[in-house]
């Protein structure tokens, strides 16, 4: 395989436009089935030449969109969250193109991969700048290709320049992200006022904390358009994770919590994940496990019961929860304290909050991925207590175990 095309763009009109007057006498087919297509492009060498074939296989979301969702049915979905993930985890030289790059993905709508299944193909390496031109992409180039521009695996503009490799090396200045919003079934959503003073507030907190600020990471939702979970919500999801915590630091025994749960009618607010964590509590799960007193402290917050969330530079303390607002213990009836909640912070508040921790979860992986140290804040306070705010606000639609972190 050359390299994958990806682009915003949808459709294989213009693919088969672009090798049609690239490739003299080629003859093209397409096969499309359910969300993909399969373009062949052959041409005959006549009497001394050989004859080639190029084989493009191609697919799309479900949905066209700007945002990568949570959606197991969307096998493209998948891909560009794991294509997300590594290019945030490469090094870089070049700060404003990685976080350019980062935003472009999201914005992914189709993937093709090429590759030359025989014969050589004429003026390809023109063809596929001619595609990469046209659809407005980038592409994931494999090394010792006529393209390639690294000795390893690398992203290259639609201009065929270095955006990066493995080693960070960047070539460009700069990198255009656009959104055709022709694609989508509502127009194209416009930054709002809150979203653009929530960043700059906590870009400057952040750089006033001597912390690395990364000025290209997305806006996350406007208050307009945030989908907070209900108290109620909040105080359920509390509660078990309460009780699995009180298993993690072996204040109840696993056998004593399935019993208590049971009791009190709360297994369908149980996860999949914590089950399994109460049917077999290893010592590296407890480990794992003690981890969400920083979730369960962020969502007092979020039900006011505790005043300030605290710079994550230390490890919450739960014993500054008074002894009334813990929603499991003896002789106490978990639902008087779920049905007790009926309010939470304000959607402004959340949102602030949550785009703090956002852009301080990217400052964690950046200086994590770089070999280095950052003292300033704990990284796993900072990664679990962005985890339950994703949650909060309903990132990607994501039910708890399957909350991811993205930056």
């Amino acid at each position: 395989m050359i390299c994958t095309v990806y682009t915003h763009k949808i459709g294989v009109d213009k693919i088969v436009e672009v090798l049609e007057k690239g490739i003299s006498n080629v003859n093209i087919s397409v096969t499309t089935t359910d969300n993909s297509n399969l373009i062949t492009a052959e041409t005959k060498g006549g009497l001394f030449g050989k004859d080639s074939k190029l084989v493009i296989n191609k697919r799309e979301r479900l949905q066209p969109d700007y945002q990568i969702h949570e959606s197991k049915d969307c096998p493209l979905n998948e891909n560009l969250k794991g294509l997300y993930g590594y290019i945030n985890s490469l090094p870089t030289t070049n700060d404003k193109v990685k976080g350019l790059c980062l935003a472009k993905v999201q914005t992914i709508n189709s993937e093709f991969s090429i590759q030359q299944e025989s014969g050589t193909t004429k003026n390809l390496k023109e063809v596929i700048q001619n595609l990469a031109q046209e659809l407005d992409a980038i592409l994931f180039v494999q090394p010792d290709t006529i393209i390639s521009k690294s000795n390893g695996q690398h992203f290259l503009d639609k201009n065929l320049d270095l955006i990066i490799d493995a080693t960070g090396k960047c070539e460009i200045e700069d990198l255009t992200v656009n959104i055709d919003s022709k694609y989508y079934d509502k127009p194209q959503v416009e930054i709002t006022e809150d979203q653009k003073i929530r960043k700059e507030k906590n870009d400057a907190f952040i750089q006033s904390k001597n912390i690395k600020v990364n000025k290209h990471l997305p806006f996350i939702d406007s208050e307009s358009n945030a989908k907070i979970r209900s108290a109620k919500e909040v105080a359920e999801r509390l509660t078990i994770l309460a009780i699995t915590n009180q298993v993690a630091f072996n204040t109840m025994s696993a056998a004593d919590a399935i019993n208590y749960i049971l009791e009190h009618n709360l297994s369908n607010l149980v996860t999949a994940k914590e089950k399994a964590f109460l049917e077999n509590p290893t010592d590296e799960q407890k480990n794992h496990e003690t981890w969400k007193c920083e979730c369960i402290w962020t969502l007092y917050w979020a039900l006011n019961k505790v005043d300030n969330l605290g710079f994550p530079n230390q490890l919450a303390d739960l014993n500054n929860v008074p002894i009334e607002d813990y929603p499991i213990g003896k002789n106490k009836n978990p639902w008087d304290f779920i049905n007790a909640q009926t309010q939470l912070r304000s959607t402004s508040e959340i949102l602030d909050v949550n785009d703090l921790y956002y852009r301080l979860d990217w400052a964690c992986v950046d200086a994590r991925i770089n070999g280095q140290q950052l003292e300033e804040v704990h990284g796993g306070v900072v990664y679990e207590r962005h985890y339950a705010l994703n949650w909060l606000v309903n990132h990607m639609d994501a039910e708890w175990d399957d909350v991811t972190c993205d930056t």
